[in-house]
């Protein structure tokens, strides 16, 4: 092992609804929709990416919203829970705003550290906790403020098949360190501020099924395009089989499968999600890639429109 990552890159799930998935994520987390897309592989789909004001590495969680997809359930060779984190002092605010949604929200605690777990719309696994790392979300939206809004990810919790191998991966491939073990967990730290706390259940895991309300991968940080050249070469010679490098627009990406059965993807900071579009006209218009847009009439016509919209708390 000769690179380190940073952390995670971005988180990506399956959702039914896309406008209600826009709602929970923006309406009710505050977060900003960066970036309105299609699945290059399925362009009947979006891919929604919604993170901070810039759209920064380890704040990025995005979905494929697809209306007919079947009801996954989570479980092992998954992103088990995606953790956010948010300010000191900010766990109150959101125990409130989340009940003023109606939404259901259990108190937990891991590694000394406590959580507000949660489900959203549908039923993916999230938690909020306060931390000092990471720079404050300068994105106000829907009566969120910076003092209280999301940073990014705090980290993740992974469901392994075989947490053996999955922990030798994230020491032996991606450099994480192994810092600390709870009941039932093992904590894996990369040097990032954010996105940089890996929590694997050290018991095995059945496997899950993909679908909605589950995640799809998880991505690991590559600072620029030359070291994810390198990443891959590490990979392979680690004994797994990464794909190509896959120019994504806004990042590359390569993709490999540990042992564990999750699918794991290296993508770069740059080019960033400006690269397209003004950054103070994020996600406003759908942007598709220059070999789709002679199909942009027939692609627009063939997605549910979305709005990012403010919404009115119904619960007090």
């Amino acid at each position: 092992m000769s690179l380190q990552t940073a952390g995670i890159h971005h988180i990506t799930a399956f959702a039914r609804n896309p406008q209600e998935n826009v709602d929970f994520y923006a309406g009710v987390l505050g977060l900003r929709l960066v970036k309105k897309t299609i699945n290059f592989d399925a362009p009947e789909v979006y891919h929604l990416y919604f993170g901070d004001q810039g759209g920064n590495p380890g704040t990025i969680i995005t979905f494929f919203p697809w209306p007919n997809s079947r009801r996954g359930r989570i479980g092992g060779g998954q992103v088990g829970i995606t953790t956010y984190v948010v300010p000191v002092g900010a766990l109150p605010f959101w125990e409130a705003r989340l009940a003023s949604f109606g939404v259901s929200v259990m108190q937990a605690e891991r590694f000394e550290e406590k959580y507000l777990q949660f489900y959203d719309n549908e039923g993916l696994r999230i938690e909020l906790v306060e931390r000092e790392g990471g720079a404050n979300n300068g994105w106000s939206f829907g009566g969120i403020t910076p003092e209280h809004a999301i940073k990014g990810f705090g980290g993740a919790v992974l469901y392994s098949t075989e947490a053996e191998q999955t922990a030798s991966v994230l020491q032996d491939v991606l450099g994480l360190t192994k810092v600390s073990e709870d009941v039932g967990y093992w904590r894996f730290q990369a040097p990032g501020e954010i996105g940089n706390l890996i929590d694997l259940s050290s018991t095995n895991v059945a496997r899950g099924v993909e679908g909605a309300g589950t995640v799809h991968h998880i991505a690991w940080r590559a600072k620029d395009f030359e070291e994810h050249a390198q990443w891959q070469q590490e990979v392979l010679q680690a004994g797994y089989i990464p794909t190509d490098l896959i120019d994504r627009q806004y990042f590359h990406a390569l993709y490999f499968r540990e042992r564990g059965g999750i699918l794991f993807e290296i993508a770069t900071d740059p080019p960033g999600f400006a690269n397209d579009e003004e950054a103070d006209a994020l996600g406003q218009k759908l942007m598709l890639p220059s070999w789709f847009e002679g199909k942009r009439e027939e692609i627009e016509k063939n997605l549910l429109p979305v709005e990012v919209r403010e919404l009115e708390a119904y619960s007090k």
